[in-house]
Parts: structure tokens; sequence; C-alpha cells
């Protein structure tokens, strides 16, 4: 049996999920033979459409919901048989706000830790309150704070224990958008002090400024597992805007073969391309566009975002 105190090997996936499936009493299959590997140090974007079964996974992996089918490990340890040390190792930060409203600050996040076996360290906990912004509210009682405020005393819940696997469920919920950068830059800290970080949001911005790698989830199936840098390679598009001097009645049929979009006023032509196939292209359709006598005003390019894929890939999977 792996100690859960013993150095880590980094070469080995610190989540490995195996065969997983879980049906509810309800008879509502929720998750449908799950594979999994998240790997050590990374921030880990768990993505998908409300009721796609991210909760029910992250719930599995730490334990507050019973596995059904399959195997679970955290730092080689299986969830079941090792259950308080694997707990011991995770963070979790809920979706739901669940906090005693007549403690303070300190006194809540100071009893997290001690829930886990861990002896007081008071520095730790005015470090984690410092970096949460809640260090002036430390003596104030949870019930007199903001939503976002709350938020952010689940977070430092979560990591009073020191966690090495922090899990952050929609962790920017209701937090405004300055509090929403303190958070993050805190997430990164964590991620350069080794702790790994799993993530789901529906802010989908956040996991491409933030991510490591993406793995999409839909109707309980993991529909694709990959770095972010490689997906957005992969399947990213780019969009060419064409502004003309002069308006267009249709698309002139000598420009078919580029499928071009005319908006409704008749002024602007878009192209959408694959930039890994495009050698050429775009200059093809310049010419083209030069030949049938139509004059460009303006042009630019946009790319597609982490959003514009996501929506692809759950629409395809339908």
């Amino acid at each position: 049996m792996v100690n859960a105190t013993e150095p880590i090997h980094r070469t080995q996936p610190i989540i490995s999920v195996a065969g997983v499936s879980k049906t509810y009493a309800s008879g509502f299959r929720a998750l449908e033979h799950v594979d999994l590997e998240v790997r050590h140090g990374e921030i880990f974007a768990l993505l998908g459409p409300n009721g796609a079964g991210k909760t029910t996974l992250i719930g599995l992996i730490c334990g507050i919901v019973k596995l059904g089918e399959g195997r679970v490990t955290v730092a080689g340890l299986d969830i079941v048989a090792d259950y308080r040390a694997v707990r011991a190792m995770i963070g979790l930060v809920p979706q739901e706000l669940t906090t005693d409203a007549f403690e303070t600050v300190w006194a809540t996040v100071s009893f997290s830790r001690g829930l886990f076996g861990k002896r007081p360290d008071p520095a730790h906990i005015e470090k984690t309150l410092k970096a949460l912004s809640l260090w002036d509210k430390k003596d104030s009682k949870i019930m007199t704070l903001s939503g976002g405020m709350k938020r952010r005393v689940m977070i430092a819940k979560a990591l009073s224990h020191e966690p090495q696997v922090l899990f952050l469920d929609e962790p920017s919920a209701g937090v405004d958008v300055t509090l929403r950068k303190d958070m993050w830059a805190m997430v990164r800290a964590l991620r350069e002090s080794g702790v790994t970080i799993v993530l789901t949001t529906h802010y989908i911005e956040e996991a491409e400024d933030m991510a490591d790698r993406v793995g999409v989830i839909n109707h309980g199936h993991i529909i694709l597992v990959e770095d972010k840098v490689t997906l957005m390679r992969k399947l990213g598009k780019k969009q060419l805007t064409l502004q003309l001097q002069s308006p267009l009645a249709q698309v002139p049929s000598a420009l078919a073969m580029h499928h071009l979009t005319l908006n409704a006023d008749g002024n602007e032509l878009t192209y959408v391309y694959d930039p890994r196939a495009s050698q050429g292209t775009v200059a093809a359709l310049l010419d083209d566009l030069g030949r049938a006598g139509i004059k460009l005003k303006d042009l630019q390019t946009t790319q597609s975002s982490l959003e514009d894929i996501f929506v692809s890939l759950v629409e395809e999977s339908r």
C-alpha cells in the first residue's frame, strides 16, 4: 500500500479513473465507462453542459458520491480501500455554498484543517486568507459576507489542510471580476508549488486562459482529452471578414468554391478556413475577388476560441 506521506512519482498520473460508471437509484446513468488520467501539477479543465456528469465525476473521486463500477486512484491510493488517506490529499470547492453561518471566517477555516488531522498552523491560515483577500474579514461571521466572499471562504477551507489535489467546481460563480482575478492568481501560484488543480467552469474563457489540458464530457461520456495548445491548433478555425466598398446582391458564382457567406446588408463577406491547410487559399481568394471586380474596404482575421470548439464538440456528440 502506498503511504500518503511518501513522495509521489511524477511519471505516474496523480488521478486515474478506469472504467467508471455511475447509475443513481432513480435509474439515471450519470457516467458511462469513463477513463481519465490527470497529470501531476497541471491545471485540468473539465468542460461540459449542465447534466453532463462533471459534478458526479468529481464527487466520485472525492469520495462523496459512492462509486458504482470501475476503479479510481489518487497518487496510487484506491479511493475506496484507502479512503481516509485519499481524502486528506484532496481539497474540494463544491458549487454549493455550505458554511456555518454563525462561525467567523478564521474559526471555520481553522476547524476545516483540524478535520483532516492536521495540527494547528495559524501562519498557514493567515497566508491563505491573505491570498484570497479575506484577512480583513477574519473575525466576521460567515452570515455577514457577500456571496463572492463566501465562495472565497469555501476555497480557503479547501486549502486549509494543504492538499495535493484541488477540485474547483464552478469556483467563480457569483464572484466579481476583480476578486476572480485574485483567485486565479492564487490558483496559478498553487500550480507552481506543485498542487494539481481540476477545474470546472461555465466561463470557458477562464479555461482557455488557465488550463494546461482540457477534457470535454457529455451525457456521461468523455468525448475528448487534449493539451489545450494542441486542441486549439487541431480544431481552431480562422475567419476572414472582408468589408466591401460596394454592396453585393449575392455571391458571384465564380467565387462559389470559396464557400463565402454574404451578410444581410451585402457589404461584408465571411470566409472560414483551416489555418493548417490554408497555404495559398487566402491569396487565391483575394486574386479571385480582384478578377470578379470586387474591391475591398477592409479585412480582418479572427481565430476560433475554446468556447467555439467546445460548442462544436458538444453538438457533434449529441
